[in-house]
């Protein structure tokens, strides 16, 4: 797998672009320590959902097996069951101490016997955060986008690996308006846990617009200079300098509070710095505020105010209720039908927030990409990938037909066999990814179902008079015999949503198996006579020989979808 990673090391050093493919459990663990400075992941939520359900939407017909995906998706299966046993070990191998490891392992026992699914989810997750935590820089921070299904266990996780004293924030993103349930709440909000690696970490003031609404309340008054609103001179708390003392007869202190005057960057274009204005004390700069006019003395009480314009307001500092970014709507520009995409907006805010321009921001589970169009277009480096060919797709697209990024040029890809030789490296690595890249690469959609179950790894579908039917897929990445096509044949057989099956291989199918093939015969429709048993090898495959079928449901075709010419 590290010739297919590429020299991660070196190029991380270089500060390049890059997007991989394949399982990110795995690509993480060939970066090195400390490369990213900001980490945003949207991963797969434990609500009822699994990537495999981006298929059905995408494609705009009812690919049957992935509707029912859930019941397979998060199940203690040998390997989950594996990492459950190399929990205490793992986490040892991080750092933590005999305390976190007992307390992590009374947990897995409680969950174990209540909640199989969720103790799953959770496993996968704790294994790919102790990985980010190591990626991440001393002043990185970290974003994790979730709904409150599993929001509160993924907490516990996190202040156990990050620490809770690098707890900063759960951000509510309100992402609809109303949303109709019986005998419940509208669920309308998503969730943000916002950790940092330390107590150094980066931070920028980012500012909101204010809404038409807070602008007719608040920003009432005008004069000359525009629209503006009075807001407090002093602050809360005492204090033994020039701030704590009284000014025209008003004493702060009185009232255990103190001057606070406005920073330079909110004074208006018109006001002038007098020569020393910034050594001034502050009562010297108080009357130079108010000999131009930008204090306010009420005609009741005694403490005067500062006259705040609006037009060099910057807005709201963000706040952690998000209600100004709405999800990407239907007819949107930016949307690419992705289901599960996040706002661009989103995006750009906790990029501009948490890192500096320059910086490399990582998402783990980038989908469609959202996390990488922000981060190159607010001048960062960007490290992306995903389990699915399918967005690895997308992204490419997207940054050649938006933005004007050449792959090999302005980013690498890695983790894509372009050979066989390649392909025959993914499956000594990885037989699972392999499984899951043969159908993809074979136009297909990876089973929902656990690898093995029913001897089918993945369909092709087509449209009939009948309905939607399928060819079933086997995938064979090692020595082939004629037992594999008999097999696949008799699963055929019991399938009755299928009439034809498909056999993937690395290697040269035998004679045997090429008689299987011929003794099958043929299914015909509308005429036309299509062979039962096909065989297509990954050599097949790159030479663009596909397997024959009535017609194909794809994935929508995103030159259309993204419907963006290419940048002249």
């Amino acid at each position: 797998m590290k010739s297919l990673l590429g020299n991660v090391g070196t190029v991380l050093k270089s500060r390049s672009n890059r997007l991989f493919y394949g399982d990110n459990l795995d690509i993480m663990r060939n970066l090195p320590s400390g490369c990213v400075d900001l980490i945003y992941l949207d991963p797969p939520f434990s609500s009822q959902r699994t990537y495999n359900l981006i298929y059905t939407q995408m494609t705009g017909l009812p690919v049957p097996e992935q509707e029912e995906a859930f019941c397979d998706a998060w199940r203690l299966d040998e390997e989950k069951e594996a990492m459950v046993r190399r929990m205490p070990i793992v986490l040892r191998e991080y750092g933590a101490d005999d305390d976190l490891v007992h307390f992590w392992m009374a947990w897995i026992k409680a969950l174990k016997h209540t909640q199989e699914p969720l103790l799953a989810y959770l496993v996968y997750m704790t294994y790919r955060l102790l990985e980010m935590r190591r990626l991440l820089n001393a002043n990185g921070s970290l974003y994790l986008h979730c709904d409150p299904t599993a929001s509160h266990y993924i907490k516990v996780i996190m202040d156990s690996l990050f620490g809770h004293q690098n707890f900063r924030n759960e951000i509510i993103w309100r992402r609809t308006g109303a949303h109709g349930r019986a005998k419940r709440w509208g669920p309308i909000h998503d969730t943000l846990l916002f950790y940092t690696k330390s107590s150094s970490y980066i931070w920028n003031r980012v500012f909101e617009q204010y809404d038409e609404s807070y602008l007719r309340n608040f920003y009432r008054l005008e004069d000359e200079h525009g629209r503006y609103q009075f807001v407090t001179l002093d602050g809360p708390g005492e204090r033994q300098g020039d701030s704590g003392k009284p000014w025209r007869g008003v004493d702060p202190t009185l009232k255990k509070r103190h001057w606070e005057l406005p920073p330079d960057r909110a004074l208006p274009n018109w006001f002038v710095f007098p020569d020393g204005y910034s050594k001034m004390t502050i009562q010297e700069r108080l009357d130079v505020l108010d000999i131009q006019g930008l204090i306010y003395w009420p005609q009741k009480g005694k403490v005067p105010r500062y006259k705040r314009y609006l037009s060099v307001s910057e807005g709201n500092p963000i706040q952690d209720i998000i209600s100004d970014i709405r999800p990407v709507g239907s007819q949107a520009k930016e949307r690419l039908g992705y289901p599960t995409q996040k706002p661009l907006a989103l995006l750009e805010r906790i990029i501009r927030a948490s890192s500096n321009e320059g910086q490399v921001v990582f998402d783990p589970f980038c989908g469609c990409g959202t996390s990488i169009f922000a981060a190159h277009q607010n001048n960062r480096k960007w490290i992306g990938c995903d389990i699915a060919i399918h967005s690895v797709r997308i992204v490419k697209e997207v940054l050649l037909r938006r933005y004007g990024l050449v792959e090999g040029k302005d980013y690498e890809v890695n983790g894509v066999p372009r050979s066989v030789d390649a392909a025959h490296e993914l499956f000594s690595h990885s037989p699972k990814q392999f499984e899951q890249w043969a159908v993809e690469m074979a136009g297909g959609f990876k089973s929902a179902k656990p690898s093995g179950d029913r001897g089918i790894d993945g369909r092709i579908y087509y449209e009939t008079r009948e309905g939607l039917r399928s060819m079933i897929l086997s995938v064979k990445g090692g020595h082939l015999v004629p037992q594999h096509t008999r097999e696949l044949r008799g699963t055929l057989e019991r399938e009755t949503d299928a009439d034809l099956g498909g056999l993937i291989c690395l290697e040269n199918p035998t004679k045997g198996m090429w008689r299987d093939v011929a003794d099958a015969g043929m299914f015909t429709y509308l005429g036309r006579d299509y062979p039962v048993l096909q065989i297509r090898t990954i050599e097949d495959l790159f030479n663009g020989k596909g397997f024959e079928t009535p017609s194909r449901v794809q994935i929508m075709n995103w030159e259309r979808q993204i419907n963006l010419p290419l940048p002249a």
